[in-house]
């Protein structure tokens, strides 16, 4: 640096920075810094190459540095929200982000960065309000455009989350456009026109993702049977997985069947969700004499849940900025031996890490009970109620191993009212509900449930519904089976205490198929509500029949339509009984399978010994 200038120096660093050079970038601009110190724009463009190399943390404090030098660049503020943003330190994001509105107001980038903070945040209308000033800055940023869409889908009008994503198309009809435009109508659910969105979005530009926003809300549809669901991921798995399988490490886990085995579970968003609810009960009692729990986590929400998941694993790695196959370096060098998807095919998911086969065994679990089409993968964990025992499992490319009670593991839900009285008691009728997400309500389910009060004419019908022209289709099939649309109302989106208190007002549950609930269920019997389903051949289908199986309750779950209706129309017609349940599910499940975490947790750990066992003899025999 003798030989150059200041700007001369900072100059040719650039020139490394934009030609991809980053060591020999950094080691400029490390060179101008020893000479001063006080160089903001030196202190900005080393936090951009520490993030660029995979060091956030060290990108913010270089950052952080510069906004303490020359604190009215809006730019700085900017950059430090980025970065903080990147690692999940979403309030401190939305302050920097505040911060850089505030020296520049005018500024749609910072605005439509915000609403991403917010809405990381859950601070859905605060999301939206800076995504509508983004765009009012600049009327065609379609990136803006469909973010306020995802932020509309998580409100109550999807016909504006909708006219929004149209909107982002006509600015600018690319694959993430027509992806967002997919998933809102898939909670509206039309599911073809879904599919058809997220198809536009793979042939704009093939990604594993899109094809999964495919694979994903094909298991809602009942146009879609196992043999179909099977070929559509086998096809997946050739175009998108199937190379990386050539270039597999060796791996080098001593293999000791006895010893304490590293245990990774991989998922986007692990907190206050159905997967982090159910998640918490088994890493809330593994044996850590055993097992050294490691969790791998794009994003981890606030709340109650997401801190007593973390508080319950040994080592937690937040895994924002790395791609799939850094993150399977990152396990590789944890040196995991058994590495668990629980997301499979939906939003965000870590598959294409899994293909890098980074641990000797690798599990699929608790995200559905289907298959992920990696044979990279090497087991499924179901209960024999999902598959039962001598089923054809030709539609799973994993081996399926049954856990002896239950798939799932429900923990109590403290914050849950208290069961009210029955409904009927006072209404002088029955009151059916579905609270499961719209796009279960297939056409099949509302047909049957139909049925079901044709026999009770009295009775009335809940369905859990965001608010839009979408619940003019299950109006119209009201109204098509001959019930008055009077009887049918809906339940708008709540939050976690009103969801539940719901139930308080809804006698008999409806399960949904080919996609039955899982944890809607369980909920819907915490609460005193019994619940009807009708398993098919899907395991997806299936998930009643394993929940109700466990609390001593199989008579509910009947083997096809006609039974169905029968039982529920029986159950509305006694009272006794229905009072009786109505004051003993909670404790039902109580003492049941179902709520047994202790026990779970051994099944689990069982499961995952005999794997490990299975894989050191293979690799004894293959040394032989």
């Amino acid at each position: 640096m003798p030989t150059m200038s200041l700007r001369q120096a900072f100059d040719l660093a650039v020139q490394y920075q934009d030609a991809g050079r980053y060591r020999e970038a950094e080691e400029i601009f490390r060179q101008i810094l020893a000479q001063h110190p006080n160089e903001w724009a030196t202190l900005d463009r080393l936090g951009a190459l520490a993030f660029r190399q995979g060091r956030p943390q060290e990108a913010v404090d270089w950052v952080q540095r510069a906004v303490g030098i020359y604190p009215a660049s809006h730019g700085l503020w900017s950059n430090l929200g980025i970065l903080l943003a990147g690692l999940n330190r979403f309030e401190e994001a939305v302050a920097a982000f505040e911060r850089a509105i505030a020296l520049r107001p005018d500024s749609p980038q910072v605005h439509n960065n915000l609403g991403n903070a917010l809405q990381a945040l859950n601070r859905t209308d605060d999301a939206a309000a800076a995504y509508r000033r983004a765009v009012e800055l600049k009327p065609d940023y379609a990136q803006a455009m469909t973010n306020l869409a995802g932020a509309l889908s998580n409100s109550n009008d999807l016909d504006e989350a909708i006219d929004a994503c149209q909107r982002a198309i006509a600015m600018d009809p690319k694959p993430d456009q027509y992806t967002m435009l997919g998933r809102v109508y898939k909670l509206a659910g039309r599911l073809d026109d879904a599919i058809a969105a997220f198809r536009k979005a793979n042939e704009l530009h093939p990604s594993s993702l899109s094809v999964g926003d495919i694979l994903f809300t094909a298991h809602f549809h009942p146009g879609y049977d196992r043999k179909r669901l099977f070929e559509e991921h086998v096809a997946w798995y050739r175009q998108y997985a199937s190379a990386l399988r050539y270039a597999i490490a060796p791996h080098t886990n001593e293999p000791d069947p006895d010893r304490r085995l590293r245990v990774g579970y991989v998922a986007f968003d692990l907190g206050d969700n159905a997967l982090g609810r159910l998640l918490l009960p088994l890493l809330s009692h593994h044996n850590h004499e055993q097992f050294e729990v490691f969790c791998y986590c794009q994003l981890r929400r606030q709340g109650p849940t997401a801190g007593d998941l973390q508080a319950a694993a040994d080592v937690w790695r937040l895994t924002a900025g790395l791609s799939d196959a850094q993150l399977a370096e990152h396990v590789r060098h944890d040196r995991i031996d058994i590495l668990v998807d629980l997301n499979m095919h939906s939003n965000s998911n870590r598959l294409l890490t899994f293909a890098h086969k980074p641990a000797p065994v690798q599990v699929t679990y608790l995200a559905y009970a289907g298959t992920t089409g990696l044979d990279t993968i090497d087991y499924r964990l179901t209960d024999r109620y999902l598959d039962p025992p001598g089923w054809d499992e030709s539609a799973y490319t994993e081996k399926s191993v049954r856990l002896p009670h239950c798939f799932w593991c429900y923990p109590e839900p403290t914050y849950a009212p208290d069961v009210g009285p029955l409904p009927a008691a006072s209404n002088g009728h029955i009151t059916f509900g579905c609270l499961n997400e719209y796009a279960k309500m297939t056409i099949p389910s509302v047909q049957l449930w139909c049925r079901v009060m044709r026999e009770a004419p009295d009775s009335k019908l809940i369905v859990h519904s965001r608010m839009g022209r979408h619940r003019e289709q299950t109006i119209e099939q009201v109204r098509s089976a001959g019930i008055d649309p009077a009887r049918l109302s809906f339940a708008p989106f709540h939050s976690i205490r009103e969801y539940f208190e719901q139930y308080n007002a809804i006698d008999i549950a409806f399960d949904t198929f080919p996609w039955a609930g899982g944890i809607t269920t369980c909920d819907a019997l915490w609460m005193g509500v019994p619940v009807i389903s009708l398993p098919g051949e899907r395991a997806t289908s299936r998930g009643g029949l394993s929940i109700l199986s466990n609390i001593g309750l199989p008579e509910l779950a009947p083997s096809d339509p006609d039974r169905f209706v029968q039982v529920a129309t029986e159950l509305a017609n006694d009272r006794p009984r229905h009072q009786n349940l109505r004051a003993t599910l909670r404790e039902r499940m109580r003492t049941s399978p179902l709520m047994d975490a202790p026990q779970f947790a051994r099944d689990v750990e069982s499961a995952y010994r005999e794997m490990w066992r299975t894989w050191c003899q293979a690799r004894s025999n293959s040394a032989i």
